[in-house]
């Protein structure tokens, strides 16, 4: 029985970890297919698109589109219901819809897509070059699909920084909250996290607000009060129905250029559909349509590269025609290095994703989940490198992971305590790391993962930073209010960290010094909370207002813009940003006559 509990309570806390960060067979009934259809008549397979339609070759264009965006995520679909309030715009979603998806739709199920390490999962596993297991979105609606669903605003300075209309963002924010965004239940779990930290000195306490404000908050979440998730997607209901079409199991091969004069153009793009087969979207005549690459901070910068906008030197590599030589796409990327410190519990502990958070003055947040559930509905499936089965064997060579190994594995978690199979965890998170890397392309199939390397803590004052965070995360977990919630005694930093190491949640090599030194516990225990970023910076990439430097008619919309995440959590902001971007496109284009 103690090995069965070991394997258990490891997959709930690997599980745990992945929330902070398809279109399946629809099990939701006809009537939930009837209701989609109502809502969302634009939505379609992307082999339905018509064969008929003109190709790239054409010389007239007048049945192109006046946006294609690539990408349905959490800034793509924003952008395209603005849009479309005035133009014909075609959205591509590489993944599938997450309306009838028992593992994307409910909040008991979020761990289970993102264990799924199948082709038709709605999210991509992927490991970073520094030994982290990482994953970004295949799903129409993008993270807001897969994460954990905590919503708040970026801090003014954000703003400001960025350059954006302070007015505009004002009007966008809402657009988003009352579509999709709910007040959480703010579970018992979390609201001994919230006493915790005022005790620990995060204060003061500014209740529930979006707002991003030094001190202890209640947050959104985009869960309803039924643990149903609102998804990005859902503000494709906003759309004209009539001007949008989005194809889902669309995923675009590459960008294509007429380059015959001075500056080379988008005119349109390639994808694939469902079966493989080829097809080509053009662009309408006017010279203000645009390509807007919404494909986020892994998607945006590997298909530009593959498109031909990159480092001629490394394109070259690949035999990729140069469209134009940019050696800083895909530079200046980051991720916000986050560690865990478990909270045993002797109290039955019910699920609870993020709802409370610290913002400090550190320059760390400090977060919280509890819990581990299931519905009896939930879509099983493949959990490949982070199967209970197998657990963290994957820091073991597929070809040494005999039935000994396995019994080892079982045998190092025998010692963990009966409160270990149900607990939560405090989560400490570095805010805007100094800490730089790369994405480099390994192949040209954009079904791949290219490479990426974060150098988490490279840089000394991220890893200072983190040491400030595990410090503080410790005496939240030691507060007498957390104590007198979990049933459990005051446990010492180092037991408290001993439990978080044993439980490996990435390739990262262990150092016996792991519970004595917290320089050596960040660094061995560096997981990511599905935040990076950058790519594709202001200023190196785009111009000011998004548009791709040394080309014509393409733009970028998303994270991959940013050199630091906005927030605690980035998603608000991410729809804010295809909200804001889509109506300066309109007011830019058309003035007052936009009517939006």
């Amino acid at each position: 029985m103690a090995s069965i509990g070991a394997l258990k309570f490891f997959f709930s806390y690997f599980c745990l970890l992945l929330c902070l960060f398809n279109f399946l067979p629809p099990s939701q009934g006809k009537q939930q297919k009837k209701l989609n259809a109502y809502r969302y008549p634009f939505i379609r397979k992307a082999s339905t698109f018509s064969s008929s339609a003109p190709s790239i070759s054409a010389t007239r264009t007048s049945n192109g589109y006046d946006y294609i965006i690539i990408g349905g995520g959490t800034a793509g679909c924003p952008l395209a219901a603005t849009l479309s309030q005035n133009f014909s715009v075609l959205l591509l979603e590489r993944g599938g819809v997450p309306f009838t998806n028992p593992n994307v739709s409910f909040l008991e199920n979020f761990h289970i897509t993102l264990a799924d390490t199948s082709p038709t999962s709605a999210s991509q596993y992927f490991k970073s070059e520094d030994g982290v297991l990482n994953a970004r979105a295949r799903v129409l609606g993008g993270g807001s699909s897969i994460n954990a669903g905590f919503y708040t605003r970026a801090s003014s300075r954000f703003i400001e920084k960025v350059g954006w209309d302070e007015k505009l963002v004002n009007e966008s924010y809402p657009w988003i909250e009352k579509q999709i965004v709910h007040r959480p239940t703010f579970s018992s779990y979390q609201r001994a996290v919230r006493d915790s930290l005022l005790d620990s000195g995060v204060s003061p306490f500014n209740g529930f607000t979006y707002d991003h404000i030094y001190g202890t908050k209640l947050g959104g979440t985009i869960f309803d009060r039924f643990g149903r998730r609102h998804t990005a997607a859902e503000l494709l209901a906003s759309a004209n129905p009539q001007k949008l079409t989005v194809l889902v199991y669309a995923t675009v091969q590459k960008i294509v250029f007429d380059s015959r004069a001075k500056r080379p153009k988008a005119v349109g793009v390639i994808f694939q559909d469902e079966n493989g087969k080829r097809h080509e979207a053009i662009l309408g005549n006017d010279k203000q349509s645009e390509v807007i690459v919404s494909s986020g901070a892994i998607g945006t910068p590997q298909l530009l590269m593959l498109s031909g906008i990159g480092a001629k030197t490394e394109l070259e590599k690949l035999k990729i025609s140069v469209v134009h030589d940019n050696p800083f796409v895909g530079k200046g990327m980051v991720d916000n290095p986050m560690n865990t410190i478990f909270v045993p519990s002797n109290r039955e502990v019910h699920q609870s994703l993020i709802e409370t958070v610290g913002i400090t003055k550190l320059g760390v947040y400090i977060e919280a989940s509890s819990g581990f559930s299931q519905s009896p509905d939930s879509i099983h499936c493949h959990h490949g490198i982070v199967s209970p089965e197998i657990g963290q064997l994957s820091t073991i060579p597929p070809k040494q992971r005999s039935q000994e190994a396995v019994q080892a594995f079982i045998k190092n978690k025998k010692d963990l305590p009966v409160e270990a199979f149900r607990g939560g965890f405090i989560l400490s998170k570095v805010a805007n790391p100094w800490s730089v890397g790369e994405l480099k392309l390994v192949n040209t199939n954009v079904n791949d993962n290219p490479s990426v390397t974060f150098n988490y803590f490279s840089h000394p004052y991220d890893l200072h930073r983190c040491v400030e965070g595990i410090k503080l995360a410790t005496k939240v977990v030691q507060s007498q209010h957390f104590t007198n919630y979990t049933l459990c005694n005051r446990e010492t930093t180092e037991k408290l960290l001993n439990l978080s190491v044993k439980a490996s949640v990435n390739l990262v090599p262990r150092h016996a010094n792991d519970t004595k030194s917290l320089e050596q516990f960040c660094k061995d225990t560096v997981i990511t909370i599905w935040h990076y970023h950058g790519g594709c910076h202001v200023g190196k990439v785009v111009s000011s207002d998004h548009k791709v430097l040394g080309v014509d008619k393409l733009r970028v919309v998303d994270g991959s813009t940013f050199d630091e995440s906005p927030g605690t959590n980035p998603q608000a902001t991410v729809m804010m940003m295809g909200r804001y971007m889509g109506l300066k496109i309109l007011r830019d284009r058309l003035g007052k006559l936009a009517g939006i």
